[in-house]
């Protein structure tokens, strides 16, 4: 049961980390992709249908953790908690800035909108940077170390995720200025894949595991429930498959 619970908490954080790292990817170069509030409005929209079902596998995720590996999060954010200080509120500022851009029609607005929604994403992606490089350096021994200073090329390694999910998603001049990016949205996220599997080989995973029958009920209800979560992430990708050209509700 150990090690279904392992599997199932690297798929659902390589899931988030690829899915979700795309939004945050988007949310860094908006400035870029988007020179003014209207061409911005689309960048948003190609993120629009995805970034809050992409937020449920980084859900799933702590679930299992929680479950499955108790130690775990003490082990963590014992070592790590200047990370988590950081990254926990960039979600909320980044989300934040999602949701409230459409709220107002005004300039000022939709300007400190995007001002959260880019700091934001930056924020996280260096907060999941430093986190990712400080796990693949320290390994059993969780905490701030050398590794931290990868928090910029991985959150550049995100911007160039962002820019390889803009290249299949967006239309016209925003499509134009995504291509300038030597981005591939499959090999972005296969270095994702790879840099988190690598950081969480370095984990004491028979340190923090629990035992009796919260291992086993954990292992089992995640692989029971993981194949309805990729139907509807399949569901999701289909439905908005086509390429973004106009503002949604963002």
């Amino acid at each position: 049961m150990e090690v279904l619970a392992v599997v199932m908490l690297a798929v659902f954080t390589v899931g988030y980390l690829v899915l979700a790292g795309a939004d945050i990817g988007v949310g860094m170069l908006l400035p870029v992709l988007g020179r003014d509030q209207a061409e911005r409005r689309v960048v948003l929209a190609a993120i629009g249908p995805f970034f809050l079902g992409n937020e449920v596998w980084l859900v799933a995720a702590a679930g299992v953790t929680a479950g499955a590996f108790p130690g775990l999060e003490h082990h963590l954010l014992e070592g790590l908690f200047p990370l988590f200080a950081v990254l926990l509120p960039a979600w909320v500022v980044r989300d934040m800035g999602l949701w409230l851009r459409g709220r107002v029609d005004a300039a000022v607005w939709r300007g400190g909108c995007d001002a959260a929604i880019v700091a934001g994403s930056w924020a996280l992606a260096l907060a999941w940077g430093a986190l990712l490089g400080s796990m693949l350096v320290g390994g059993g021994e969780a905490g701030l170390n050398a590794g931290s200073v990868l928090g910029l090329p991985l959150a550049l390694l995100f911007a160039v995720h962002g820019a390889g999910f803009a290249r299949l998603r967006s239309a016209g001049a925003v499509l134009e200025r995504a291509r300038r990016f030597p981005a591939r949205y499959g090999v972005s996220a296969v270095a994702l894949v790879g840099v988190a599997l690598a950081a969480g080989s370095r984990l004491p995973w028979s340190q923090v595991v629990s035992s009796g029958t919260g291992l086993a009920a954990t292992a089992v209800m995640t692989a029971v429930l993981l194949p309805l979560l990729l139907a509807a992430q399949a569901l999701v990708w289909w439905t908005f498959r086509g390429r973004v050209d106009s503002p949604s509700y963002l």
